[in-house]
């Protein structure tokens, strides 16, 4: 059985989706963007506060579901520029022990919502 996991600690959803679904002992998340969940406005100054927002915004849904980032195993990260890579890469790599990190993909897209430069999901396992 499936249970949704929603906390006003990240930003609603702006479409037909949840923040996060709980399978078993699996977590599924949404992608998370710069939205700053109290006022809803993007938090774009320069990619690294962008990437720290679209973190805190996940560590809220993954505190929703009694988990941290100790538990994901795996995390998808698109992002607008390559370019940008090296900068979140720091932002993103002080969210996790480097010994137990999750598996990662990175990719370069045409395009994400409202025009942010980076979109995360994760799985994480209790």
């Amino acid at each position: 059985m499936k249970k949704i996991i929603f906390t006003d600690k990240a930003p609603a959803p702006i479409g037909p989706y949840n923040q996060a679904v709980l399978v078993g002992n699996t977590l599924y998340t949404s992608g998370q963007i710069a939205l700053n969940p109290a006022t809803m406005e993007l938090v774009i100054e320069d990619i690294e506060t962008e990437t720290k927002q679209v973190m805190e915004n996940m560590k809220a849904v993954l505190e929703a579901a009694g988990m941290t980032f100790e538990n994901v195993v795996k995390t998808t990260i698109f992002i607008m520029n390559m370019n940008d890579f090296a900068r979140i890469n720091i932002v993103y790599g002080s969210y996790f022990d480097e010994k137990t990190a999750p598996a990662r993909e990175t990719v370069q897209v045409a395009g994400l919502p409202k025009g942010v430069n980076i979109e995360i999901s994760v799985i994480a396992i209790k």
